[in-house]
């Protein structure tokens, strides 16, 4: 009888060939199915209580960098908030005006126009109420927003800035509020090699970092929590740190177990080069991160289930760590205002 080979033989050649493509972290496995989570959005979102203006963005990035908006004088947001240190400070704890550290890194503002809750313990629900908790914190700005309308009513050249973002030359709060929360969405990640994969160009990012990415969304499981184009699902987890501070657990009933001990997820993009990370600013290394996860952290009744300890190779670790890297667009460069007299 004979046998028809010829098909079969060919159908085992494609199987072999998506096998190899796929193991040199060739993308057939995991492109079409993962790609469209991650692509970046068309636009900047802004709430319909305060459109995004230039006028209002140009007033909010000179208040951002202004530090007579402290109490004495000497620190501003930008203080914390450095662009050339991917918009946070790059210190284990930030400094406040009376200088006195905080308890909890700071975290960047990027990417900040699609957060659904702010601050680590997400106190804050949305850019307009966070603007006011650095500048009245005692251990940060130390002043109180009726001295701050006070001192910027008394500047000429801010009366003019108001007056060309709101219409007239009025200061108070809200609209202080609405111009920082404004600039602060117009502050987006820069393209990164992960971005331009995702668009298409498969030399992009290496091989080893297609196997980390793989890595990523299945051994490793990270994207349970770093998910979506800013690598975060905007929630709540208790990764196990050791720590006194239970976080999103001050601002919820003690009887949510889950919440104790909790803190916001950060995102994954435009990581600072050498640390800190964490929360605390505990790990200096993303390698230390890493081993954190796969040691599985502090086995504790509000520890996220998420947390599953697994083990990689050296050169799995590795590879994780290139893929992470590809997610780093670069330095988001802004021009400093001058400062209204």
């Amino acid at each position: 009888m004979e046998m028809r080979t010829g098909p079969v033989l060919r159908l085992m050649g494609l199987l072999l060939t998506l096998l190899m493509l796929t193991a040199a972290g060739g993308s057939l496995a995991t492109d079409a199915a993962s790609k469209d989570a991650y692509r970046r959005p068309d636009g900047i979102l802004s709430p319909s209580y305060n459109p995004l203006t230039t006028e209002k963005a140009t007033l909010g990035k000179t208040l951002f960098f202004d530090a007579r908006l402290s109490r004495d004088g000497k620190m501003s947001c930008g203080s914390c908030h450095a662009p050339d240190k991917r918009w946070s400070d790059g210190r284990l704890r930030p400094i406040g005006s009376e200088s006195v550290a905080n308890a909890r890194r700071t975290p960047t503002v990027l990417n900040s126009a699609w957060l659904t809750a702010l601050m680590w313990d997400g106190r804050a629900s949305s850019l307009e109420a966070q603007a006011v908790l650095p500048i009245t914190t005692p251990h940060e700005m130390n002043f109180d927003m009726p001295g701050v309308v006070a001192r910027l009513q008394n500047i000429q050249g801010y009366r003019t800035l108001f007056a060309k973002a709101f219409g007239d030359a009025d200061v108070n709060q809200q609209r202080i509020t609405q111009a920082l929360a404004s600039f602060q969405r117009t502050l987006v990640s820069n393209i990164s090699p992960f971005d331009r994969w995702v668009a298409g160009d498969e030399n992009a990012i290496s091989a080893s970092a297609k196997r980390g990415f793989a890595l990523f969304e299945n051994k490793a499981k990270c994207v349970a929590c770093h998910k979506s184009w800013r690598f975060t699902d905007d929630s709540f987890h208790d990764i196990g740190l050791r720590s006194e501070d239970i976080g999103r657990g001050a601002k919820v009933p003690p009887q949510v177990t889950l919440m104790q001990y909790a803190f916001k997820t950060p995102s994954l993009r435009d990581l600072p080069i050498n640390g800190p990370y964490m929360h605390d600013g505990s790990m200096l290394s993303l390698e230390e991160v890493i081993k954190h996860y796969e040691q599985g952290g502090i086995d504790r009744k509000s520890r996220s289930l998420e947390m599953k300890a697994f083990e990689l190779t050296d050169e799995e670790r590795l590879t994780l760590v290139e893929f992470i890297k590809t997610l780093d667009g670069g330095m988001l460069k802004v021009d400093y205002p001058s400062m209204p007299e």
